[in-house]
């Protein structure tokens, strides 16, 4: 069994790069930071309950993990006959052939032999004792490696003179480097995944494999052997079916192919415009593509043909197709249930099935939606919202009986709210009823009741009675009252006065008007 069980979104990303993208077992391990063990046993159960990808929709989290974790048998730890491990190698270099197989053809042979992963272990040490140097074969489609130039590009505001510093991404293909490049203002997430997006539109198809560095805006946590891709990321990743494995820290021949692509672009482009001045983004833009065709067709020294040629030829027919659509940019954040049953997302509130209260949702948040997942499953989508403080509300996700339900009711807080005062009770009381829907007071009332806390009830009461008198139903009247301390000074007597107007030469009156 794995030594760690993971959740079952991460372990269906293992099956779809296995069966849909078809990596080996070493290459999934890196995409998802996760050992080569544990991928290989979460395949082997999968295999063995008669799983094919992709999982069919009627089978949810809880029947899936079922299914790939049932009671466990014992397994025998004790240790057999040593492998021949130069067989093993050369056994390796044949297609389609992985360890896995080779690991089972040696237990039918050696049925008190190793099991896998102390199979795999001794192997690797056998491997340390060659030293081998590691030699870079590219195949057709397979790689695309992205990076930042060292140089940044001034853009001038042509009305103020201000300069700001352009980013230049680089992405070249592995086989044949054909070469993609454009500016940007920052390194930031929605810059990194939209020149991600450019990029497989130049190429016009999206790679098997995606290789960038540590950049903050693809890993989250920088790791030598399992680093962790950023949700927004990966989301991305999974729309356009490939796989991320970052180059390795401190190992600059897993990322050679873009090192040498950015010495090209800041010679062959960079170089090019040193003496040009930008106005725009825009602008700079459109010089880079009108190199990038001088870069791409320039001939190789050694090698026949182009950067171009070699495109054509090898890495364009091997290239998975676009999607019909653009992917959209999103993010990614944790939400936990309210007791009103809606998530706070950029102080606008969205409602979700109220059986979900205090539950904890990962929410996908693009220009246009607001999509909430429970275990993996779409459980409410919105239209988002600006508005700030407001509440978006679906009549689909109130319950029927809140006594049967939920804990909390409208009536138990006007209740509860009455224990602190008259006047609690009387503002409590117009804080729900000025709302559409009353749980949408829930957050309001629960804010003021913990003024209470703070302040004293005797306090919160008299500020409750000035709120009420200048109509302010709501927490933030409230708490200014208790902070300015106004609910000690006495009530004003010209609430219901008229002022008399003002009479001065200056002052025309309505009559001018008319």
């Amino acid at each position: 069994m794995p030594r760690e069980r993971l959740s079952m979104r991460k372990i269906k990303e293992v099956l779809r790069l296995k069966w849909e993208n078809g990596l080996s077992d070493r290459q999934i391990a890196i995409s998802c930071c996760l050992a080569r063990s544990t991928v290989a046993e979460y395949i082997r159960r999968a295999q063995q309950t008669g799983l094919a990808y992709p999982v069919s929709e009627g089978i949810d989290e809880a029947e899936l993990e079922k299914l790939l974790f049932p009671a466990q048998p014992s397994i025998c730890t004790q240790p057999g006959i040593v492998p021949n491990w130069a067989d093993v190698y050369e056994e390796l270099k044949n297609k389609n052939v992985t360890k896995a197989l080779l690991w089972e053809e040696y237990k039918k042979q050696n049925s008190d032999g190793y099991q896998y992963s102390q199979f795999c272990e001794l192997f690797r040490q056998w491997l340390r004792k060659l030293n081998p140097v590691m030699r870079q074969d590219y195949k057709a489609g397979e790689k695309l490696f992205v990076d930042y130039c060292g140089t940044k590009v001034p853009v001038t505001d042509r009305y103020n003179g201000e300069i700001k510093e352009a980013e230049v991404f680089v992405a070249v293909l592995g086989a044949s480097n054909y070469t993609y490049a454009e500016a940007s203002y920052s390194q930031g997430l929605y810059d990194w995944i939209s020149s991600h997006v450019h990029a497989f539109e130049y190429f016009g198809g999206v790679p098997e494999l995606i290789i960038p560095d540590n950049l903050r805006s693809g890993v989250s946590r920088t790791c030598r052997y399992e680093p962790d891709i950023t949700p927004s990321y990966q989301d991305m990743i999974s729309y356009y079916g490939t796989a991320v494995i970052p180059a390795r820290v401190r190992k600059p021949r897993d990322k050679a192919k873009v090192e040498e692509g950015v010495q090209f672009v800041q010679r062959w482009i960079l170089a090019c415009m040193r003496h040009q001045t930008f106005f725009s983004i825009t602008g700079l833009n459109n010089r880079i593509r009108e190199l990038l065709v001088k870069l791409n067709n320039h001939p190789f020294k050694v090698l026949a043909g182009t950067r171009a040629s070699m495109f054509e030829a090898i890495d364009k027919p091997a290239l998975k197709p676009l999607p019909i659509e653009r992917y959209e940019y999103a993010e990614w954040k944790k939400a936990k249930v309210n007791i009103d049953y809606h998530i706070e997302v950029d102080k606008h509130y969205y409602s979700v099935p109220f059986q979900l209260i205090s539950q904890p949702l990962d929410v996908r948040i693009t220009v246009s939606t607001i999509e909430c997942f429970h275990k993996g499953k779409r459980v409410a989508s919105h239209k988002r919202s600006d508005e700030k403080g407001r509440h978006t509300t679906v009549s689909e996700h109130m319950p029927k009986s809140h006594q049967a339900y939920l804990q909390w009711t409208p009536e138990r807080l006007v209740n509860w709210a009455g224990k602190s005062g008259e006047h609690v009770y009387a503002l409590v009381e117009k804080v729900l009823t000025q709302r559409a829907h009353p749980q949408q007071g829930f957050r309001s009332v629960l804010g003021i009741m913990r003024l209470g806390k703070h302040y004293g009830e005797d306090r919160l009461n008299a500020a409750c009675k000035r709120a009420l008198e200048i109509n302010g139903y709501s927490y933030r009247s409230v708490e200014s009252i208790l902070k300015q301390g106004i609910d000690k000074k006495p009530l004003s007597k010209q609430g219901n006065s008229i002022q008399e107007p003002i009479k001065h030469f200056n002052i025309r009156g309505s009559e001018y008007y008319q």
